[in-house]
């Protein structure tokens, strides 16, 4: 696989409690969408290199849900919640949920950005404190991202 990998930028933001992540992927928006709500397709790019992926249930669409398990080495992390709007090759808004930390819900928005055939991802997460936000940045949260975003790189190259 010969795919471009771009720069990850990941960003705490000094006044309100959330991290933003920007990316680049030489893949039109539809493209990247259906990489984030097809469930065949996820479990071969989200989350770090290394750790087995499957998934409870995957139902993106404007009011419905998920719940996916990462495992390594006997440990299994879980991670659900809902989807509060999906708009075809734009925008997904949902609430994120690592079950190891329950009381600390994200919401996130995803929005598909139109570069004439690439595309330009931001997220946005936010969490209801400060410390709630830097917990998440400690927990190794950049190296999930940076490996999924590479092999998401790899798939859409593919």
């Amino acid at each position: 696989m010969n795919a471009t990998t771009h720069e990850t930028e990941i960003v705490a933001d000094p006044h309100v409690p959330l991290v933003r992540i920007i990316r680049e992927f030489d893949a039109p928006p539809a493209k990247v969408f259906r990489a984030h709500t097809d469930p065949d397709l996820i479990v071969r790019w989200l989350g770090p290199r290394g750790l087995e992926m499957s998934i409870d249930h995957y139902d993106c669409r404007t009011g419905g849900s998920y719940r996916y398990l990462h495992r390594s080495g006997g440990e299994e992390y879980g991670f659900h919640g809902s989807f509060h709007e999906v708009r075809p090759a734009e925008l997904i808004v949902q609430t994120f949920t690592f079950e190891g930390a329950p009381e600390g819900v994200a919401l996130e928005r995803l929005v598909l950005e139109d570069l004439g055939g690439r595309t330009r991802l931001t997220v946005t997460s936010l969490v209801d404190s400060f410390e709630a936000r830097d917990a998440m940045v400690a927990s190794g949260m950049e190296v999930g991202i940076r490996d999924g975003y590479e092999r998401l790189d790899e798939l859409l190259a593919a």
